[in-house]
């Protein structure tokens, strides 16, 4: 088995990666998604969150207000700490349960957004950096995902450095040009990956 780590700077083209290296065989742990399940109502997750920050953290219908909850973490580290402090060993624990489940041969994507921030690199055989410069994100949080100039540098902003993310990359993906040379520069990426695997 091939442990991957997938990260990016938003609006890098991450999830377009992963997409692509699904296609041709990959199997994908999404931090993220992993992150909004273990806190679906009825989980553990859910009930540890609206005991730490009380049930105004919930929407009427039972389930997580994550606007709510983001304007309670955001103004404070403490409680963005009590938060991480809660989902991450969840997350952490499924993903081990999904990748055990994969072949013995498996090349195993982890797309963690937060790969560089959080110092996750030792964790995995190989690191993929998907880069694109800095004018080509915030184009794509403008035009593409309908951010205001603003929101789309404050974003940028609280993610690591270009600089930060390249210096634990094993391979880079840029992904500043079209489509076309993306789905090219994947295909490479994978044929190393899968010759790997098979090492």
């Amino acid at each position: 088995m091939l442990k991957v780590g997938l990260t990016g700077g938003i609006g890098a083209g991450k999830s377009e990666v992963s997409r692509l290296l699904v296609a041709s065989g990959a199997v994908l742990i999404d931090a993220d998604k992993i992150a909004r399940e273990v806190v679906e109502p009825g989980t553990p997750g859910l009930a540890a969150v609206v005991e730490t920050f009380g049930p105004e953290v919930l929407a009427p219908d039972g389930s997580l207000d994550r606007p709510k909850l983001g304007a309670v973490v955001f103004a404070d580290a403490d409680k963005l700490a009590a938060l991480n402090a809660i989902v991450h060993p969840l997350v952490g624990a499924r993903s081990a349960e999904l990748e055990q489940a994969a072949s013995d041969d498996a090349v195993v994507v982890h797309d963690v957004p937060l790969l560089a921030e959080n110092g996750l690199a030792p964790l995995y055989d190989l690191v993929i950096v998907v880069d694109a410069s800095p004018a080509t994100q915030l184009d794509r949080l403008v035009r593409l995902r309908g951010m205001s100039e603003e929101d789309a540098r404050a974003r940028m902003a609280a993610q690591a450095t270009r600089e930060k993310r390249l210096e634990i990359a094993d391979v880079v993906i840029d992904n500043d040009g079209p489509l076309e040379g993306l789905s090219e520069r994947v295909g490479e990426v994978w044929a190393d990956l899968e010759r790997r695997a098979r090492a």
